[in-house]
């Protein structure tokens, strides 16, 4: 019997369409081929070796770096929308910003009439940049009302409730108080305890500040229309200054608060007279053409002449104001130093994170070495798994670094003042008291976060804040336990640059977007 011939089955849709994918890609990776062949010009052939040496020509001129382009489809970004296309726009100001005009310093002093920003109030832009960030959950809490309602300790119960009570600021919605035009790199209360005065210095060397003390004008709609959207909204007012050409990267506030220091990655640090309307520069180096980009600046309370920073080239210096030409500059190590600070009480000990992935203590009381090899000497140092990010001392003498290996370490050095010169602390005084697990992934588009200890605390409590990836900002103790998780309703954005009051429990949070939230 003849063998029956099977039917071949119908093809489904989803094959059919399988296919037709399958012919449209392979047709447009062919068409792709020949425009590149088209486009990329054949190498030359290389020339024969001869025994005559020839003279090694001039090094080209290197273009200004391009960004890195990230894969939008691996961040979950739709074609077409409008994130991608603000996406793109980011890449396209990112570029702009390394071109050298950029880059270049403006010398002498600034009147601040002069470099006011037009228009005082930065366009609105989107947050959109943090909700792509690797491990960050927004609006996911990791410390709520339960965890202190289980906390057994009585003492600490009540500062947990009294920190976890502070609320957002009222007067405007943290997407109306935009202080800078770009990223906050830089953030500060000024120190009276009159009012909260916030300042924010982002990535082009603009300077917001914002008076949280002025109360909003209510919102007047027109007569007879009850349309929201024709309503008169107020917005923050907010005072805009133009002192460096690219990013503030710290500030201090001396003790008379009429003035406030600014360092830059233009290599510059100048002195902003509060009263007199005047950026005055009081340090850059002589040669207009060095790069030293500063990462942190410091002032000790002891002798507020002298003027302590860091770079990202690894040195650290310092400079008295009074003579212009009295400056020290040390080479402390190869990778870039994120950040530093002084012991608020014994300002001879200094502590720098790293890129190398180290905290160091130096003395300044005693140098070692000749020549360009001289340096404070190293009392001790402690190697995490990654890069640190900073290094902060408390009044009491805690050092709270954040590093890439997502821990916060506190490590105790109470005995500080009995530190001799020379004294070297072993790897068990350097080793950390309290290793607190913390999400820093930061990514591209948002700023390292960095511990911020209170400088002078009103209730006498050691404690600490930074920033969190869910949207959040961290307050935490000297042992390491954390007091409160603020948030609020309208944080759009990671208030990655979190900072405390000197004295008061009011601590502000600035975004990529610069915006600002407080909470008081």
């Amino acid at each position: 019997m003849a063998p029956v011939k099977k039917e071949k089955p119908e093809m489904s849709a989803f094959e059919r369409k399988r296919l037709e994918n399958m012919a449209a890609n392979a047709k447009m990776i062919k068409e792709l081929s020949t425009t590149a062949e088209k486009i990329i010009p054949k190498p030359a052939p290389k020339p024969k070796s001869t025994s005559t040496p020839r003279k090694r020509s001039a090094p080209a001129k290197r273009e200004a770096p391009r960004p890195t382009r990230t894969s939008s489809r691996l961040a979950g970004i739709e074609a077409d929308s409008e994130t991608l296309k603000r996406k793109n726009e980011v890449e396209a100001e990112y570029a702009a910003l390394n071109s050298a005009a950029k880059r270049q310093r403006v010398s002498g002093d600034l009147n601040f009439s002069d470099v006011v920003v037009e228009g005082k109030k930065w366009a609105k832009g989107d947050d959109f940049l943090s909700g792509i960030m690797r491990g960050a959950q927004p609006n996911l809490r990791t410390f709520s009302e339960d965890d202190i309602k289980e906390t057994t300790d009585e003492g600490l119960k009540a500062l947990r409730e009294k920190m976890s009570g502070l609320e957002l600021y009222e007067g405007f919605e943290p997407n109306q108080i935009k202080l800078t035009p770009e990223r906050i790199y830089a953030l500060g209360f000024h120190p009276t305890t009159e009012k909260p005065l916030i300042f924010a210095g982002d990535k082009l060397g603009n300077l917001g500040l914002f008076d949280a003390s002025q109360t909003p004008p209510e919102v007047k709609a027109e007569d007879n229309d009850d349309d929201e959207e024709d309503a008169d909204i107020p917005e923050p007012a907010i005072t805009a200054f133009k002192v460096h050409s690219r990013t503030i990267s710290s500030f201090v506030f001396p003790a008379d608060g009429n003035s406030i220091y600014s360092g830059s990655y233009d290599s510059a640090i100048r002195k902003l007279d509060l009263q007199k309307g005047v950026a005055v520069e009081v340090y850059a180096p002589e040669d207009k053409d060095t790069d030293l980009p500063i990462s942190s600046i410091a002032m000790p309370s002891t002798d507020q002449n002298l003027l302590y920073f860091s770079t990202l080239e690894g040195s650290f210096g310092r400079h008295d104001i009074r003579t212009p030409s009295d400056t020290e500059i040390w080479q402390l190590t190869d990778k870039k130093i994120g950040g530093f600070s002084l012991h608020p009480l014994h300002p001879h000990l200094v502590a720098t994170a790293s890129l190398d992935r180290m905290l160091k203590i130096w003395d300044l009381r005693n140098m070692t070495g000749k020549g360009e090899d001289r340096r404070p000497t190293l009392l001790g140092e402690h190697e995490s798994r990654l890069s640190v990010s900073h290094a902060s001392w408390s009044p009491a003498g805690h050092v709270a670094t954040a590093s890439y290996d997502d821990t916060i370490k506190i490590h105790s050095f109470l005995d500080a003042k009995s530190f001799k010169i020379g004294h070297d602390l072993d790897a068990d005084a350097m080793a950390p008291t309290a290793t607190i697990r913390h999400n820093n992934q930061t990514g591209r588009w948002v700023t390292i976060l960095k511990p911020q200890w209170q400088e002078r605390p009103d209730d006498g409590i050691q404690k600490f804040v930074i920033g969190n990836m869910n949207r959040f900002v961290d307050v935490y103790t000297s042992e390491g336990e954390q007091l409160a998780q603020l948030g609020g309703d309208g944080i759009t954005a990671v208030p990655a640059v979190a900072q405390f009051h000197p004295q008061k429990s009011w601590v502000a949070g600035g975004t990529a977007s610069g915006k600002l939230c407080l909470w008081m």
